[in-house]
């Protein structure tokens, strides 16, 4: 570590103790995390309910904010996203919706190394086309050059 980024992350936890000391415990939390978030997978598909469920409990356990990756398939109705974002707002997680239309691998990847604060992607194992356990050694190979971990949510079935 170099020293100017030493003393950055000393100011950064000087200024958390600061606030934490004044009653604003919030505010401390987001200077500690910064940036740091949870990326969710979303693609209107009723397979997103356990993902999205794990996502917002990552999130309050973790005191960090959720960026949403939805992958949209052309004009289907979106009435499940914004039941989700209105709970999301009312348990006060900070939270940002990038929809597209493209490959799901890649918009992930590409998601990941622009926002570095990724701490996990949460993803729906049927989203990335994972239907049993012989399947998800086969793709998990090809996630594990990604920068953050992966966290597959769903029941798959032995074959």
């Amino acid at each position: 570590m170099h020293i100017k980024e030493f003393v950055r992350q000393l100011e950064e936890i000087m200024s958390a103790a600061a606030f934490a000391e004044a009653g604003e415990p919030d505010t401390a939390l987001t200077i500690l995390h910064g940036k740091k978030r949870v990326l969710l997978v979303l693609t209107g598909d009723e397979t997103d309910i356990k993902a999205a469920k794990y996502a917002l409990n990552l999130c309050n356990r973790m005191k960090v904010g959720m960026e949403i990756l939805y992958i949209t398939k052309g004009n289907e109705d979106k009435a499940s996203l914004h039941d989700y974002l209105k709970e999301l707002q009312i348990k006060g997680i900070d939270h940002e919706v990038t929809e597209c239309k493209e490959s799901l691998k890649a918009v992930i990847t590409q998601f990941i190394e622009k926002e570095k604060g990724i701490q996990f992607v949460v993803v729906d194992a049927r989203d990335l086309g994972i239907e049993s356990e012989k399947d998800a050694k086969k793709t998990m190979e090809e996630w594990e050059k990604m920068e953050c971990p992966l966290v597959l949510v769903s029941g798959l079935s032995k074959g």
